[in-house]
């Protein structure tokens, strides 16, 4: 079982206070009674005492794995791949258990991206050879569905049963589990309905790609039912509410701004626990700001709104990197941080099993922190609004920043359709490709100078309206991979060197699903940098009149739209180019400013 250590600093007596105040108030009893009183007056507040499912996922799911096994086993020895579609909460626990366990099964490929890029990137796959998992709770996500069609539509071009190439997993009576019976998926697992997507690791959502990817589940359900046990005992002894009082105490004294470090064996784990903490703890204008692979400073160059959670190795583990020269360099890192003042949590972890444990605790931890901050864990009330401007900007309307398309009437290859494949006007984003035409435009004849004077100055008005405590969002409507990989951390060490401040980073729109709420819903002290390209040539999205990246820009625009109407401070750039031209422009103009 995972060992949890608090070192809070001179926060510790409010740690204290508030698990005394539990326990005088039965509150772990209370958990497990399902009391939505907890974090709420009204017991009747929709989304509460109905979404604490989780809280038996470690004692139903090893029940439920016979399933899970049969179909492991029918799949044919020739499928040499797994493709897993979904977004956020649905496909986030699977790709880090096959991170921290992996398996002997099939590799796990997660495909939770709409740019065009990406998605041609994957023209390696064989659909012949590909079990493809589609993965949505609620069965009408539109990247999900969008991406089932792309690869439905490859994989009935080479074989004639393409059902047997597809596993669905959703809820009761959705959208998708209809579309799956209708086409004959090879299988249809159906999750509790009162267990939201992030809160779903334990769930089929988390277990079945993880089986396919022959993960040991049973030693990761054998160590969630421990931690389960140990959630159940009293305050002291609780990992949980430890966690939990904790993370919502520092957060009220102004620690909001939770920076994970992590030993190599357990680095993957915070990209799940960002989005736990994010959708959960993001909202009425409250939250606290999950903060993950970002590039390290020295200990006295944090300010005081951090507190460190560290994932360390621990027993045999320890010794075994020790012993073969690799030893985990995190427990000193966390001894600087503490000695510099800062709040450290100590999670030792000894074999990867315990994964199961940490996925248990943290969802105890980050419900709980709720109840603490007066937050509702289990909605996402701010999600619906970037939605509902995407789809806006899909049938050509303007978005409420005053951005619009360009003029139509000009020589481009675009969707003969209202559309925002084309950029937004000039004044509207900073254009660091200038030289370069924009994707659909025969390039000028006279291209007009570019106004590098005025980039500068817009580019560092942004970067003055920033405060130390504030963070930074990198929102990088990009394809990705391992250049763009290396550039955005470099300009996220740019920006932290500029202004003091904490930096995230999400590719869009993956990041919708995972911290997009909490920068619609939560404190005004964000700052967001929306980061786009041309996205090259169309991929067009079968049985629907749209293309991935007209999908893609439409996404972009309505998360601007909803940042602009919680009057967010935002700057849109557009990047691209050959080897990186418009983010290493970025990076220059950015150090400029330091």
């Amino acid at each position: 079982m995972i060992e949890i250590e608090l070192s809070p600093g001179r926060h510790g007596e409010d740690v204290e206070r508030r698990l005394r105040e539990w326990a005088e108030q039965d509150a772990v009893a209370r958990l497990w009674r399902r009391d939505a009183t907890l974090w709420s007056s009204d017991p009747e507040t929709p989304e509460l005492a109905d979404r604490l499912g989780w809280l038996d996922l470690p004692e139903t799911s090893p029940g439920a794995l016979g399933p899970i096994e049969a179909l492991r086993a029918s799949v044919p020895f020739w499928f040499t791949d797994l493709v897993l579609l979904g977004m956020g909460g649905s496909s986030l626990a699977p790709e880090v258990i096959s991170r921290i366990m992996p398996g002997e099964g099939l590799p796990l490929t997660l495909v939770d991206t709409t740019h065009p890029g990406a998605i041609r990137d994957l023209d390696w796959l064989r659909p012949a050879n590909t079990l493809f998992v589609v993965s949505s709770k609620s069965g009408t996500t539109i990247e999900t569905l969008s991406l089932f069609s792309h690869f439905w539509s490859r994989t009935a071009e080479v074989v004639e049963d393409p059902g047997e190439h597809f596993v669905a997993i959703t809820d009761p009576g959705s959208p998708l589990a209809e579309l799956a019976r209708e086409r004959g998926f090879r299988a249809v697992f159906e999750a509790p309905p009162d267990v939201g997507g992030r809160y779903s690791a334990l769930g089929p959502f988390g277990l079945v790609p993880a089986a396919l990817a022959a993960a040991d589940l049973p030693a990761l359900l054998d160590e969630a039912v421990v931690a389960a046990d140990a959630c159940r005992d009293d305050i002291r002894h609780n990992p949980g509410f430890l966690l939990g009082a904790a993370l919502g105490e520092l957060a009220l004294a102004g620690r909001d701004k939770l920076t994970f470090e992590a030993s190599p064996d357990w680095a993957a784990f915070p990209d799940w626990a960002e989005q736990l903490v994010a959708e959960s703890l993001g909202k009425d204008g409250r939250g606290i700001i999950p903060i993950i692979d970002e590039p390290p400073r020295d200990p006295a160059a944090y300010g005081d709104d951090r507190v460190f959670v560290g994932l360390i190795l621990a027993g045999e583990a320890a010794r075994e990197a020790e012993q073969w020269g690799d030893a985990d360099e995190t427990p000193a890192r966390l001894d600087a941080l503490e000695e510099a003042g800062h709040p450290v949590v100590r999670m030792r972890l000894e074999q990867p099993g315990e994964l199961g444990a940490l996925f248990f605790v943290w969802e105890v931890g980050v419900a709980t922190a709720g109840s603490i901050l007066g937050i509702h864990p289990f909605n996402q009330p701010d999600v619906q609004l970037a939605k509902r401007l995407a789809r806006r900007a899909m049938a050509g309307e303007a978005p409420s920043d005053g951005t619009r398309p360009d003029d139509p009437d000009t020589d481009s290859e675009v969707d003969a359709e209202a559309d925002p494949d084309a950029d937004t006007e000039a004044d509207e984003t900073v254009d660091l490709v200038w030289e370069l035409p924009r994707f659909g435009h025969a390039p000028p004849r006279n291209p007009p100078p570019p106004d590098v004077d005025g980039i500068r100055t817009r580019v560092h008005d942004f970067l003055d309206e920033v405060e130390p405590t504030d963070y930074i969002a990198v929102q990088a409507y990009l394809a990705g991979g391992e250049e763009e990989d290396d550039l955005l951390a470099a300009l996220r060490a740019a920006l932290a060197g500029t202004t003091g401040a904490a930096t995230t980073l999400g590719y869009g729109p993956r990041f919708l699903h995972s911290t997009g709420q909490l920068h619609k819903g939560g404190a005004d002290n964000g700052v967001f940098l929306q980061l786009v390209d041309d996205a090259g040539a169309h991929v067009h999205v079968p049985e629907s009149d749209f293309t991935f990246r007209r999908l893609i820009r439409a996404q972009a625009l309505g998360d601007l739209g909803a940042l602009a109407e919680r009057e967010r401070r935002t700057l849109r750039v557009r990047v691209g180019g050959p080897e990186g031209l418009g983010l290493r422009r970025l990076i220059q103009l950015v150090e400029e400013r330091a």
